[in-house]
């Protein structure tokens, strides 16, 4: 019996001794196409923009709306501002609130709006990391006109979940600012 035993073990160190070497999977990341749609144009009171027409405009008032886009689960939320003698609170304020993201944020990176022919000027901020908010930014004509925009998404904040929309979306938002042009 003990015979027995001792064989049978040994067939079974030698059974399992055949299988192939674990290998870890190689590194792949997911390939996500987000459609690039039709370019449409928005005329407000103050100013017009351009903007990608696969997002939904949704218009909270004459000096607020929204471009919300349902398939990356984002939206791009713009504000009007008109300076009155308070360009300084209101450049203060956006800078603020870029700014509080940096507690959750591995970095921000700013770049300069300078529109010189068209009188835009103002600050782009890239946000990296697990903030709330992945781009915000501000322009103005340092006389009449402030506009602020950030980028939302619904879910809780994962960099790396979010980061091919947010790359798509940060796209659009170049566009916007790029685009804008002041109404007198």
């Amino acid at each position: 019996m003990k015979r027995n035993l001792g064989l049978v073990i040994l067939l079974l160190c030698l059974v399992s001794a055949c299988k192939d070497d674990v290998l870890p999977k190689p590194k792949a990341m997911l390939r996500l196409e987000y459609p690039s749609g039709k370019e449409g144009t928005l005329e407000t009171e103050h100013f017009s923009i351009k903007y990608n027409e696969t997002a939904q405009l949704k218009s909270e008032s004459n000096t607020s709306f929204t471009l919300d886009y349902p398939l990356m689960k984002g939206s791009i939320f713009i504000n009007y501002k008109a300076v009155n003698g308070n360009l300084d609170k209101l450049l203060t304020d956006a800078q603020k609130l870029s700014y509080e993201h940096v507690v959750k944020a591995d970095g921000i990176y700013e770049e300069p709006v300078v529109n010189e022919p068209y009188k835009v000027y103002g600050m782009y901020y890239e946000v990296k990391g697990n903030a709330a908010s992945q781009s915000q930014f501000y322009v103005t004509d340092s006389t009449k006109h402030f506009v602020t925009g950030s980028l939302y998404f619904y879910a809780k904040p994962n960099y790396d979940s979010i980061l091919p929309a947010a790359v798509h979306l940060q796209k659009d938002i170049r566009k916007i600012i790029e685009s804008l042009r002041w109404k007198e």
